[in-house]
């Protein structure tokens, strides 16, 4: 039959569907065999062919109609997992039901009134057995679709490379087989690597697809005033219901960590031939951050001792009722998988940063929000895996793609989701000593950013990138302020050496923040200031002396030090800031921030497209534990916490390496109005100015100050006409 006689007759059946008032018998085969028993039609041909508002006619006018053609449908996926799916007709039945699913469904979950339809049994569908009719032991339609994608993601000759040799497999071998065997890439767990198939990916592809349809019910439902509440669909795919549960994570975890999207290095090669294992890829990505979204605080999650075992998994029980997904990933411990996943999503995360003397020559892959997320989970389900990452030099090759996708995504509101996911990774792995150590590795690597040219390190690119996300992001961007600012904190006391650019960036922060208007127009305001002063006082404590750029910056910029100190309380002076702030809408300008040349081949940070969706994070998930050190306070900000009591060294200054943080216990606003309506007072203002950390600064100002004015008269230094002026200087680089 003809592709174009295929797509008529669906199309008349569906029609058919629309126009049918009576119900018609789940047992009128010949009526429900036209939707995928004579047809051959693509995904794309079933969206086109089954309209929107037809499927939501048929639920409103001929519900019955609706639900038979939904069990119907999942009848057939669960007899082709039962048979195995050995002929090519039994095959096209089953991605014929799976695409009509995965169109269908979401018009089911929209509907309130169809909310329990897929969670209500059917009869004849035993947990036992088949054919049971007990209609108590009748298994819920939802969890008969589930075992069955799960069955057909290892069908041999269908998902997975047949191991026999004969053409014929009984029924009894697909239910026994173990599909352990049969994981889709080698990797954690699994050493053989099966021959790429690019009809076994396209046919993962659709089943996943319907999986993930399966899974986004969650996007239907009001937010759930409890945030523990779980995805029922998830929680039965990710329970010991599903046999498959140990292969199938394994295999989405291998074919994303493995997947290479530049293949053999030949220029333009993704224009010659279709890549078609990247849409596998993120699709495999996508449904493991899925199955992952889990409250680590809600269940007991398997601590995990240093033994250390032959299998890929750690032996230790988990206690608890347990996603299996989450469990195995916390499990992982070998160093070589750890080294796996780390390369594999650094390979990844790195690839659209790839510069080549052709334009446009290698493949730029687009899902590197989905691998963020899949980090984050690593990191916060796996501590080893985190431990890991943090003593390898590699963390380095997964902070600069964070840093490139932060600055890019910086003005467009549409990529909200990624500035949060980005600055989270980096306030979780900064947390950590090693973290900060690492960060003194010299930057030499040109990624083409629109940021200034510097020569430093790694620090001084964090810092230059978080400078140009503060001065020149959009508005939504300013609570991931103190996100920002408490990373800079957590690494200062390990930065060696900062180059003057770095330098010049940090002191006009503190000049922004430090304008009356800015630190009188909201509660939390003057906590940027409490901030960049600890960032200075654990650089000049702790590494004073190979940071002479930024002592220097402070003395020339001693004005700024010298005005916190006095800052006025009165209520005229309040009010005055206050008058200027409306006149003035910009919170932080460029002025008295000269950019100077950014780097090459860099373009410009892109605003949102016209009509992109305004995305937000409804909650930040695990925010209060993202490190050790921060928690949320009740104005929800983030403020950090010594994990121990303060330890010092012989003459009373904090041992090495430990920022003081004890001002952050005082960071709650105190005046505030019950409607809401917040404004400034002399009391609140004397609260915090009282408790500023300027000491160290001013007995540094008053040490040096005078002899680098003594100098300067000694050697009769002329002033320096150019210095700090928007000079346009050119760098040449090595390609």
């Amino acid at each position: 039959m003809g592709s174009s006689d295929s797509k008529l007759n669906f199309r008349k059946a569906v029609i058919q569907l629309t126009t049918k008032t009576q119900p018609v018998e789940a047992t009128d085969d010949a009526f429900w065999d036209q939707f995928w028993a004579d047809t051959a039609t693509s995904v794309q041909d079933v969206f086109a062919l089954v309209p929107a508002a037809e499927i939501r006619a048929v639920r409103e006018e001929s519900p019955s109609n609706l639900a038979t053609l939904c069990y119907k449908a999942v009848e057939k996926l669960v007899q082709g997992a039962e048979s195995g799916c050995h002929s090519e007709k039994e095959k096209q039945i089953v991605l014929n039901c799976s695409r009509l699913l995965t169109r269908v469904l979401p018009y089911i979950f929209e509907d309130p009134d169809w909310r329990g339809f897929f969670w209500s049994t059917v009869p004849g569908a035993g947990r036992g057995g088949q054919g049971e009719e007990d209609d108590e032991n009748a298994r819920p339609l939802a969890e008969s679709l589930l075992l069955a994608i799960a069955d057909l993601l290892f069908c041999p000759d269908f998902t997975v490379q047949s191991h026999r040799r004969s053409t014929v497999d009984s029924a009894e071998d697909v239910h026994s087989l173990d599909s352990c065997e049969y994981i889709w890439e080698a990797g954690v767990g699994f050493a053989h690597s099966p021959q790429p198939n690019y009809i076994h990916d396209m046919n993962r592809m659709e089943l996943l697809k319907l999986l993930l349809t399966c899974f986004s019910e969650a996007m239907y439902l009001p937010p759930a005033p409890e945030s523990g509440s779980t995805n029922p669909w998830v929680q039965f795919f990710c329970s010991t219901e599903n046999r498959h549960a140990l292969p199938l994570f394994t295999s989405l975890l291998n074919t994303v960590c493995a997947y290479d999207p530049v293949g053999y290095g030949i220029p333009y090669n993704h224009l010659l031939f279709s890549d078609y294992r990247e849409p596998l890829v993120e699709e495999a990505a996508q449904v493991l951050i899925v199955t992952l979204d889990h409250d680590s605080a809600s269940s007991a999650s398997p601590t995990v001792d240093g033994t250390t075992t032959g299998t890929a998994m750690d032996d230790a029980d988990p206690p608890g009722p347990e996603n299996l997904f989450v469990n195995y990933l916390s499990r992982i411990h070998r160093e070589e998988d750890f080294q796996f996943i780390l390369k594999g999503i650094a390979r990844l995360l790195s690839n659209p940063l790839l510069q080549t003397y052709l334009p446009n020559s290698t493949k730029k892959i687009q899902f590197h929000q989905e691998l963020l997320v899949l980090f984050w989970k690593l990191c916060d389900f796996n501590k080893k895996f985190l431990f890991f990452v943090l003593k390898s030099s590699d963390v380095l090759d997964i902070l600069v793609p964070i840093l490139f996708f932060l600055n890019d995504a910086r003005a467009d509101q549409s990529r909200v989701g990624l500035m949060h996911i980005g600055v989270f990774i980096l306030l979780l792995l900064s947390g950590e000593r090693n973290f900060g150590v690492r960060l003194n590795k010299p930057y030499s690597v040109r990624v083409p950013m629109d940021i200034p040219v510097f020569t430093g390190t790694h620090a001084d690119l964090l810092i230059v990138v978080f400078h140009k996300i503060i001065t020149s992001g959009h508005q939504r961007l300013q609570p991931l302020f103190d996100c920002l600012l408490t990373i800079v904190v957590n690494v200062s006391p390990y930065l060696k050496s900062l180059s003057m650019v770095t330098a010049n960036k940090l002191l006009h922060l503190l000049e922004a923040f430090s304008t009356t208007w800015f630190l009188f127009s909201a509660a939390q305001n003057h906590h940027l200031v409490f901030f960049l002063l600890e960032v200075f006082n654990n650089i000049i404590q702790y590494q004073f002396d190979g940071n002479s750029n930024l002592v220097y910056a402070i003395i020339r910029k001693r004005s700024v030090f010298h005005q916190l100190a006095n800052l006025p309380t009165d209520p005229p002076t309040i009010h005055k800031a206050l008058q200027r702030r409306r006149r003035t809408p910009e919170p932080l300008s460029r002025t008295g921030s000269q950019e100077g040349t950014s780097m090459e081949g860099s373009r410009p940070a892109a605003p949102a497209e016209p009509g992109t969706l305004k995305t937000s994070l409804v909650a930040t998930p695990g925010i209060d534990k993202l490190t050790e050190k921060s928690q949320v306070s009740e104005d929800g900000t983030l403020r950090s916490l010594e994990p121990e009591p303060q330890q010092s060294s012989e003459d009373g200054s904090p041992a090495k390496g430990e920022p003081s943080q004890a001002w952050r216990e005082q960071r709650r606003p105190s005046s505030s109005s019950a409607s809401g309506q917040w404004s400034p007072t002399p009391e609140w203002v004397l609260s915090w100015k009282s408790k500023l950390p300027l000491q160290t600064i001013m007995r540094l100002l008053q040490v040096l100050v005078p002899q680098v004015e003594k100098i300067c008269i000694d050697k009769n230094v002329d002033p320096p006409v150019w210095y700090d002026t928007d000079v346009k200087l050119f760098e040449i680089q090595r390609v």
